[in-house]
């Protein structure tokens, strides 16, 4: 297989931008271009999320090739929901590795601020399971539910768990106050923090990406340059959060990490920095964990050692992160990569010399999940192995039990969450909790008063215009159901005795 290498990088500044799509990922293009000192490349590979709904520009490709003149190479675009800019550099590294190109340019970006932010977490939950979707959840909602899930088996308490978050929304700021391409270029402290409002509970403002425009762009070529792509990995998992058997992990991401792990020959302690998916704070925090950087539970921790720091032992999101340089959704996959790619080069805000780095990038709520290897081409040699560890999809999740025939009436909060930034048609606050029901199953629910929520709650539920609404019970509900239950059970049948033999 042909290795990899990185001919030229180009980004443009993150944050609001008049300007329309097109123009934005003609300057990332320009920059990628000049940089690796060329004028064509053999095709175009464009990362984009959703253009239609947020601009409405279709035939992107098209679109996208006039607009940066190269019009008449092959151009494709790639859609992975929020990790589309990794899964453009995927295929762009594909055609190289192949030998079926010499050189692509691979280009990235999103175009969101024009949009009120209720149109905007619209066209975001789009890339969720329809089914939570009619229950009035967003992406937000769903990572404050995994969060919860993630305090419980961490056995952290809540302000713990709000130091730890804390802890890396600080961090992710004071970096991106270090890199002039992002959207937060200010630090904040802990009493900004803990004093902006819950978007959905336990995740406030500051724990959630920004709504961005911008655009990144890599040239990728069979020509050795100073660095190569060494190892690069896609895994995939559940849609629906009630169809999971994980929830405090991504099996996906351990799937591409593996995968990407062995292609670059090397393991989690050979990585000197990372950029990892922050579009909320314990993403970064389960991210770190999933790629085999501390054990599972213990990543928040790291983060308040300062582990992570720029100083840390290993630098997580030394950029700032999605936090703070910014989430233009279809790009941020590919600007992680831009990033790992300026610090290998001595540009970025690490003052170390650094040999190989990781980006991890999530598609949806974790279920399109990639992870890069670079490195600096006088490191190691590269592997370059293309199969799969033995035994690495074995996290994969098991499928789906089948639907139960009947509505069931009572079940047990296993997460929930109050939503109090919801979408057009919801008004806030929203409760929202997975019920697991007496035969196992999981569902989405909305909550029906404003009764305090906790995970093992008991509670009843009803269905209404195709939504499951539940209600807490409250203590003599539940002695009440106690008695119909015991007054219900039928008395155990006695052995029969033998029949004399006549």
């Amino acid at each position: 297989m042909q290795t990899v290498y990185v001919a030229g990088a180009g980004m443009t500044k993150f944050g609001r931008d008049a300007r329309a799509l097109a123009e934005i990922f003609r300057e990332a293009a320009a920059g990628a271009l000049r940089a690796a000192d060329l004028d064509s490349v053999d095709a175009l590979y464009i990362g984009v999320m959703n253009p239609e709904e947020f601009t409405g520009d279709s035939n992107i490709a098209s679109l996208i090739a006039d607009a940066v003149g190269l019009t008449g190479i092959p151009a494709l675009r790639v859609e992975t929901a929020s990790s589309a800019g990794a899964a453009a550099l995927l295929a762009g590294f594909q055609a190289i590795a192949s030998g079926y190109y010499r050189r692509v340019l691979i280009l990235a970006g999103e175009k969101m601020t024009h949009l009120t932010t209720s149109a905007t977490t619209r066209v975001l939950a789009g890339v969720i399971d329809r089914r939570e979707r009619q229950c009035g959840a967003t992406m937000p909602a769903l990572a404050a539910m995994v969060t919860q899930k993630y305090r419980q088996a961490a056995r952290l308490s809540e302000s713990r768990l709000s130091q730890m978050l804390c802890a890396v929304a600080l961090k992710n700021h004071a970096n991106g106050a270090r890199n002039p391409l992002a959207q937060f270029q200010r630090a904040i402290t802990r009493e900004t923090y803990l004093q902006s409002k819950f978007v959905a509970t336990p995740l406030r403002l500051y724990d959630c990406a920004p709504i961005t425009d911008g655009a990144a762009a890599l040239v990728l070529c069979a020509d050795k340059s100073d660095v190569c792509i060494a190892g690069i990995g896609q895994g995939t998992g559940t849609l629906s959060l009630q169809d999971r058997e994980f929830f405090t992990s991504f099996p996906a991401t351990k799937i591409a990490a593996a995968r990407a792990y062995r292609m670059a020959g090397c393991a989690a302690q050979d990585i000197d920095f990372a950029e990892v998916h922050d579009a909320f704070t314990p993403f970064e925090i389960i991210s770190t964990e999933d790629l085999g950087f501390f054990a599972p539970g213990k990543g928040g921790e790291a983060v308040l050692d300062g582990k992570t720091a720029l100083d840390g032992a290993l630098p997580v999101n030394p950029s700032g992160g999605l936090k703070a340089r910014g989430h233009p959704v279809g790009a941020s996959g590919l600007a992680q990569v831009v990033e790992v790619v300026k610090t290998l080069r001595g540009e970025g805000a690490l003052r170390r010399e650094c040999k190989r780095a990781i980006a991890q990038s999530t598609g949806g709520l974790a279920t399109n999940n990639f992870v890069t290897i670079a490195q600096r081409a006088d490191a190691p040699a590269v592997q370059n192995l293309w199969a799969g560890a033995p035994g690495e999809n074995g996290a994969r999740p098991k499928a789906a039990p089948p639907a139960p025939a009947a509505h069931a009436e009572e079940g047990v909060i296993e997460t929930f969450t109050i939503v109090y930034v919801t979408p057009d048609g919801f008004l806030p606050p929203l409760a929202l909790a997975l019920i697991r029901t007496p035969d196992g199953r999981l569902l989405m629910a909305q909550g029906e008063d404003e009764t305090p929520l906790r995970i093992g709650q008991e509670v009843h539920l009803r269905r209404m215009d195709g939504v499951t609404l539940f209600r807490v019970k409250g203590q003599m509900q539940k002695v009440q159901d106690a008695f119909m239950k015991l007054f219900r059970r039928k008395p155990a049948l006695k052995s029969a005795a033998k029949e004399p033999v006549k």
